[in-house]
C-alpha cells in the first residue's frame, strides 16, 4: 500500500541521514551517540537520604562500627558483638539492635569524625558508663580473636576522647586481652 511505502521510505531516509553523519565525520564521536541515548533515556539522580542527627545511641554505635572497621575488615563476629552490645546497653531486642547498627553504619560512613561522637557521649553519659563503653569497644576489637595495631590505635584515641583516665584505659586493655 501507499502508506507502507511512505513509512518505509521515511525510515530509510532517517537511517541514511544518520549513516551519512557517521561516514562524513559530522557525528563521528561518542558524544553524539551518547547525546541521542541521553535524550531517549534521561538520567535519574537519586535523592540522598538525610543522615539522622546523632544521639547517644547512634554515637556509640558509630564508634563501635569505627573500631570494627579500623583494621579494614568487618567480620561477622564483630557485627554480632556490636549487636549484642547495643542490645544490652539500650535494652533492645536483637532485631532492633541490628536496625540500629545498620543506621550507625550509614552514619559512620558519612558522619563527622570521632571527636563529635565522643563529645556527645561525654555530655550525656556518666564516667562509670563511659568506662563500660570502653570495655565494650575492646570486646568488639577482640571479637575476631586477634589484636590489630590499627584497632588499638583507634581505641586509644576514642578512649582518650571519652575522657577516660590512663589507668582505666590500661585496665580495660588488660581485661580484654
Amino acid at each position: 500500500t501507499l502508506r507502507e511505502q511512505y513509512r518505509w521510505s521515511k525510515s530509510v531516509h532517517i537511517m541514511k541521514y544518520h549513516f551519512d553523519r557517521l561516514r562524513f565525520g559530522k557525528a563521528n564521536n561518542l558524544g553524539y551517540h551518547f547525546g541521542m541515548l541521553e535524550r531517549l533515556f534521561p538520567r535519574r539522580t537519586p535523592t540522598p537520604t538525610p543522615l539522622p542527627q546523632p544521639n547517644a545511641q547512634l554515637a556509640l554505635g558509630a564508634l563501635l562500627v569505627r573500631v570494627a572497621l579500623a583494621n579494614r575488615q568487618y567480620l561477622a563476629s564483630e557485627v554480632a558483638q556490636i549487636d549484642r552490645i547495643l542490645a544490652a546497653t539500650f535494652d533492645l531486642k536483637p532485631l532492633d539492635a541490628a536496625k540500629l547498627r545498620a543506621e550507625c553504619e550509614a552514619l559512620e560512613r558519612h558522619a563527622p569524625g570521632t571527636p563529635e561522637f565522643t563529645e556527645i557521649l561525654r555530655d550525656e553519659i556518666p564516667y562509670s558508663e563511659r568506662l563500660a563503653l570502653g570495655e565494650a569497644m575492646w570486646a568488639v576489637a577482640m571479637a575476631d580473636g586477634r589484636r590489630d595495631e590499627e584497632e588499638e590505635q583507634q581505641l586509644l584515641a576514642i578512649e582518650t576522647a571519652l575522657g577516660l583516665s590512663d589507668n582505666d584505659i590500661a585496665t580495660a586493655r588488660k581485661n580484654a586481652i
